[in-house]
């Protein structure tokens, strides 16, 4: 894992959320990219220069952001993109081969009730990089603790696994399993993976009507300080992916939430 993207919004949260991503960087040698995207201007009668100016500002405010946080020994480097959110990450992807985003969890929401912000929510379901999102004013610490939730125990993709096993072999954390048999799970589903068998320090099978249920029940057990989850056509979180923004009595989690891609 060597290269982080960090979307920068117009947020109080954005300086805590880099100096996380920095740290977590920090701890395992990678890169981080700090970006954001900004809008053209297309109305009549706007100076032909505007889009220089927006890309002008856009790039001090993300300096000013660097130069507020502790960059350590990261190297950091700042992107602004003309466009959307989700095509321009998706162009950086291609340029730079991001292996992983680091987002604030909220990000522009000033909505108290919101756990999952716009910003969070659309690269969650709009992308295929991993996500790891980080709860407003959350302090990076050394993991020691993963508690990674699923359906199916089947995992078809070489690459899914490979931002949790990374960080397992980074941080060197107990990685307490959590299958939950749900009403339309099969025999195949219960055979777990053979490199997720590799890496686990425990297995609890559950039964709940939901993934989501199972993980409400058993947080407090494990207490971890990382979440793991796949995002799936079906399961964890299915319907909460349908859109962009997730509530707290939702979903709520304290601690930050590792979002795997194409199981």
């Amino acid at each position: 894992m060597k290269n982080i993207l960090v979307p920068i919004g117009s947020t109080d949260s954005a300086q805590n959320n880099l100096q996380y991503a920095i740290d977590f960087a920090s701890e395992i040698n990678a890169n981080i990219f700090v970006f954001r995207a900004y809008s053209a201007q297309t109305k009549a009668g706007v100076m032909k220069n505007m889009n220089t100016i927006i890309e002008r500002e856009t790039k001090l405010y993300l300096r000013a952001i660097v130069n507020s946080v502790n960059t350590k020994n990261v190297e950091v480097k700042l992107i602004s993109a003309q466009g959307s959110l989700v095509d321009s990450v998706e162009t950086i992807k291609s340029e730079l081969d991001i292996d992983l985003i680091i987002v604030g969890a909220r990000s522009n929401s000033i909505r108290e009730e919101v756990f999952l912000g716009k910003t969070a929510g659309k690269l969650v379901k709009q992308t295929d990089i991993p996500i790891l999102t980080v709860p407003d004013g959350y302090k990076f610490t050394p993991i020691k603790s993963i508690l990674m939730a699923f359906n199916s125990g089947v995992v078809k993709s070489k690459t899914a696994l490979k931002p949790l096993q990374f960080v397992v072999k980074s941080f060197q954390p107990e990685l307490n399993l959590l299958q939950v048999k749900t009403a339309d799970y099969t025999d195949e589903d219960l055979v777990l993976n053979q490199d997720l068998e590799k890496l686990k320090t425990s297995l609890t099978i559950t039964e709940n009507a939901t993934t989501f249920q199972g993980v409400l029940e058993h947080f407090q057990q494990f207490q971890p300080d990382m979440l793991c989850v796949f995002r799936r056509k079906r399961g964890f979180f299915d319907k909460l992916w349908e859109k962009s923004t997730v509530l707290k009595e939702e979903f709520h989690t304290s601690i930050p939430l590792l979002v795997l891609k194409g199981k």
